[in-house]
């Protein structure tokens, strides 16, 4: 079991796996897009090849694929068969919602890939609070984005509070979560990097950005039994992974679980 060290840090270092199990690893995520070929996937003008606008067939055929990709948490599927991903693109990508790839929504950021986003659900489930309890918890989200992410985590969660720095977003973000906002869905315009002090501790923290460090509001916050997934870059790496730390009684451990790309973290708001 391991602490952070004195002055909070948690160095992206701290409990290493093995060079050997990062390659193993290294196919459990692939990495979304960068922003750029986000975009170029946006300018395709030709309709994807058997998908189109959202029927309850075609959410069907993406859990199918991703339960065919080793997507294996039943409820994390049946959240990706109820949410409507359509709902959270701009009505021009429509057509593209329920591919396998990130779309822009504004502002250079992304909506991510189904397979990324249900990988790390799934995740998250395998915490110690999670398989006991047979749900996320009480659920902090740093990072609303669109809000597709909130509302598959609101099918998850008891509570859920999902703070989003950049104002537009936010703004965006409650018009497309109305069906669930609510007494269980708070959104907060804030500074995600400090998390949520009045909610805490939470049961089940995910992180929809990068950084280099974990701000350790987010450490603090994570309640015993409870799990954090979140994108951290790695210079050994050479670029980012995928972070899952597990806080125990005495202290917590991280693993890497894969190369990922996400926007940068970044402090304050905007």
């Amino acid at each position: 079991m391991t602490r952070p060290p004195r002055g909070g840090r948690f160095p992206v270092a701290l409990d290493r796996v093995h060079a050997t199990a990062r390659r193993a690893d290294a196919e459990v995520l692939r990495p979304q897009r960068h922003l750029h070929q986000a975009a170029a996937d946006a300018a395709r003008q030709s309709t994807p090849s058997g998908l189109g606008l959202d029927s309850g067939a075609v959410r069907a055929r993406m859990v199918e694929r991703l339960r065919a990709e080793g997507v294996s948490c039943e409820p994390v599927l049946q959240a990706f068969a109820t949410v409507e991903r359509h709902r959270f693109v701009d009505t021009a990508l429509a057509t593209q919602a329920y591919e396998d790839t990130s779309l822009p929504i504004g502002l250079g950021q992304t909506i991510s890939k189904p397979s990324v986003v249900s990988r790390m659900l799934a995740l998250l489930f395998e915490g110690d609070s999670a398989r006991g309890a047979g749900h996320l918890g009480r659920t902090l989200e740093i990072g609303t984005g669109c809000g597709y992410q909130t509302a598959l985590l609101a099918q998850l969660s008891p509570r859920v509070l999902s703070i989003e720095r950049l104002r537009p977003l936010h703004d965006k973000a409650r018009e497309n979560l109305a069906p669930w906002r609510g007494s269980d869905v708070r959104l907060v315009y804030g500074d995600g990097r400090l998390g949520h002090a009045p909610w805490a501790p939470f049961d089940s923290i995910v992180a929809a950005a990068g950084g280099d460090d974990l701000p350790p509001a987010w450490l603090d916050q994570l309640a015993v039994g409870g799990r954090l997934i979140a994108p951290m870059h790695d210079s050994a790496a050479g670029g980012q992974v995928l972070l899952v730390v597990d806080r125990r009684a005495d202290g917590y451990v991280q693993r890497q679980v894969g190369a990922v790309h996400f926007v940068p973290l970044k402090s304050g708001k905007a």
